[in-house]
């Protein structure tokens, strides 16, 4: 296995809020994970990747144990999209190919679009530029606000939940998005040992962001993979959610989209063959 032939080192100089982990010697790969989850999200995609790269894999702040923000008020993204990028200057980091899943897609997408000419390719795993229009199609950044407001007023009442009952209501949840049980676990646990207002704030912000109209910014050639089948019982097909992506991605100039046609939302898990073998021919 990789991890049995390559180093393994924690980064010193790391952000407040902000942890990574350094494996290997190449081409330097940004891995982001998405809400809650852990960096070791990604094991099973570097170990496939193998040799030639520098994976720098991260933990995002308030997630998986990790130290929330003390502001969070200060905004989620904006804050460690800025760590993000000062970790790469810092480290002198060039040209990075960026893989990011879910939440760490959208900020993948942000980071491209505020410094274009600094990731060489982009990976954007079953995220979009702007959530909110999934079930409304004609809404704004603003319209979304109210809905956004409310959805983080209940999650953070799930505080004088007991821990018992917020792991059955996170597993309940986890069921749709990933096939695996034992993954299903894991996934779990790094959701109860994550920030509730680093949770609610960012869900937040990703209803209310639209990214959609900066996308013609990016100019690294971009592959998104979308899923669709946990949500067959509720009328979506390959091809209406094929067409939602390519809608939200269309003023994006170099992308490639496709979409799994077994895994849920955590793709890398679900549908392995489907997702390294678009990893390898796109990063070729």
């Amino acid at each position: 296995m990789l991890i049995a032939l390559i180093s393994t080192q924690l980064k010193a100089n790391d952000k407040p809020g902000i942890k990574t982990r350094v494996i290997g010697t190449g081409q330097p790969v940004i891995m982001i994970p998405g809400l809650t989850c852990d960096g070791s999200v990604w094991d099973s995609t570097f170990e496939v990747m193998g040799n030639g790269y520098e994976y720098h894999i991260m933990t995002l702040p308030g997630f998986a144990g990790n130290a929330p923000l003390e502001n969070l008020e200060a905004g989620f993204f904006i804050q460690v999209e800025a760590m993000v990028l000062d970790y790469i200057d810092e480290n002198k980091i060039k040209n990075p190919i960026i893989i990011g899943h879910s939440l760490g897609g959208f900020m993948a997408l942000n980071i491209a679009v505020e410094r274009p000419d600094l990731p060489k390719k982009l990976v954007i795993v079953d995220a979009l530029p702007f959530i909110t229009a999934i079930q409304v199609p004609t809404a704004t950044a603003e319209s979304a606000k109210p809905f956004a407001a409310s959805m983080k007023k209940q999650m953070m009442t799930s505080e004088v939940q007991s821990l018992e009952a917020r792991a059955d209501y996170q597993r309940t949840m986890l069921k749709s998005m990933i096939l695996d049980p034992a993954k299903i676990e894991v996934a779990t646990q790094w959701s109860l040992d994550s920030d509730l207002g680093t949770i609610a704030q960012s869900m937040y912000e990703m209803y209310t962001i639209d990214s959609r109209t900066h996308l013609d910014k990016i100019k690294a050639p971009t592959l998104v993979l979308g899923a669709w089948i946990a949500y067959k019982d509720f009328g979506s097909t390959r091809e209406s959610t094929l067409d939602i992506y390519k809608s939200q991605y269309a003023n994006h100039n170099n992308v490639q989209i496709d979409m799994t046609d077994k895994g849920n939302h955590f793709i890398m898990w679900d549908d392995p063959e489907f997702f390294y073998n678009w990893l390898n021919k796109f990063l070729d």
